[in-house]
């Protein structure tokens, strides 16, 4: 039942309209820059209403996909989920950029049985069997986001930054663990794999426990899918896009809802 609730409430939160997005996913590394032939980081992962401060659920660890350097496909280690944050271990003894990334896929349906509202929330191929046959007003959208971090060992390297070509992601132009106060940083999105244009991209500083105001950032990516961020203060930053079109893969859903966010580290100069 537990599972059940934490899965339909991350679901809401990757279908609040970005305007509206009172909790934020996220995950944060204890370090994205590091040396050393024994290197570790520790990941924090959760749903909050302040970042980054655990204070709402914790986010799922099922979907996580870490890349390495090379590439390759790399496992967590002592990964553990409580009651407001998800957390794990990641060795990383290869020079290079590692990327870790959540990545959530499915559909979601509103309904109606007998006059009572009702939620679904999972896999497409489970749509058929989880929707009662008496519903009524049923309204099925696919959803996909992806919520990622980046941790750099000694020199930054590209082979973990390569796209999927699904959904909604970031190419990186300036090196993701090489951000300094006062330089502009520049980065590409993309959807499906081609230029995403007129898209709204938001940064927000950490720590918003701490102060009254957002302090949000916001700009648009131009026809390139390209867009930029010069840093005013030193912080780890929740960069975050979405977007929606009816580009669906599921016969049954009339729209695709699609998120991406990112903690990027600034460092001062």
């Amino acid at each position: 039942m537990k599972h059940a609730f934490v899965r339909a409430a991350l679901c809401a939160v990757l279908l609040l309209p970005l305007a509206a997005q009172a909790h934020k996913m996220w995950m944060v590394p204890s370090a994205t820059v590091i040396s050393g032939d024994d290197a570790w980081v520790t990941v924090d992962a959760a749903v909050s209403n302040d970042l980054y401060y655990p204070d709402h659920f914790p986010a799922q660890l099922d979907q996580l996909v870490i890349t390495a350097p090379d590439g390759t496909t790399v496992k967590p280690e002592n990964a553990a989920t409580g009651k407001y944050r998800s957390t794990f271990d990641l060795a990383v003894p290869q020079k290079g950029t590692y990327r870790l990334a959540l990545v959530n896929q499915g559909v979601f349906a509103n309904y109606e049985v007998d006059g009572q509202k009702k939620r679904w929330r999972g896999k497409a191929d489970e749509l058929k069997t989880a929707i009662p046959a008496n519903a009524k007003n049923v309204q099925v959208s696919e959803m996909a986001s992806r919520v990622e971090t980046f941790v750099t060992q000694g020199t930054p390297s590209d082979g973990a930054l390569k796209p999927t070509n699904k959904g909604l992601e970031l190419v990186p132009v300036t090196k993701p663990n090489d951000l300094m106060t006062g330089e502009k940083a520049t980065f590409q999105l993309l959807l499906d794999g081609k230029p995403a244009a007129n898209i709204k991209v938001i940064a927000i500083n950490g720590a918003t426990r701490y102060r009254n105001a957002q302090d949000e950032m916001d700009t648009s990516t131009d026809k390139d899918g390209k867009f930029s961020f010069t840093w005013p203060t030193a912080g780890m930053y929740w960069v975050n896009a979405s977007s929606e079109d009816d580009k669906t893969s599921v016969k049954e859903a009339k729209q695709r809802r699609l998120g991406y966010t990112a903690t990027l580290e600034v460092l001062p100069q």
